[in-house]
């Protein structure tokens, strides 16, 4: 499971021209599933989206937490962050979660999210979406479990 987070001012999604979930200050959570990812790959890697120190401090550095800023948090499935691009030019999808396999670690991840307390969005499993976002430093960082 790989979660590509991004700092943001605010982000949208839109399925087919409506706004589907969007946020303002906080994280966007880019997450590929994988076969042979399970419940347990997702507490993890939403303990460590929740946990990770990507907000600054008084001082300005890099100290804080989605949960320490009270931040919100917008999860967008994507499966081609889990392709693999070694070889050639096209890349192969076959590390990515099946269809079925997916959409249901998706729920589960959004769910578990959901009872962490914080605002939580989300785009549409499967769905042709488009992102809109305020990237805030830069900052954006992969995160594997």
């Amino acid at each position: 499971m790989k979660g590509l987070i991004q700092r943001v001012k605010r982000a949208s999604v839109k399925v087919e021209g409506q706004c589907v979930g969007e946020i303002s200050t906080g994280l966007l959570l880019f997450l590929g599933l994988e076969r042979g990812d399970d419940e347990l790959a997702s507490k993890k890697l939403l303990e460590k989206v929740l946990a990770y120190r990507v907000f600054p401090d008084v001082q300005g550095k890099m100290n804080l937490s989605l949960r320490d800023v009270s931040g919100e948090l917008l999860i967008v499935s994507q499966f081609t962050i889990v392709a693999n691009t070694r070889k050639g030019l096209r890349p192969s999808f076959s590390e990515g979660a099946a269809p079925e396999q997916g959409e249901y670690l998706y729920e589960h991840f959004v769910n578990l999210a959901a009872a962490s307390g914080l605002k939580v969005a989300t785009g549409e499993f499967g769905a042709d979406m488009a992102v809109e976002l305020i990237n805030d430093g830069p900052v954006t960082f992969m995160l594997e479990v």
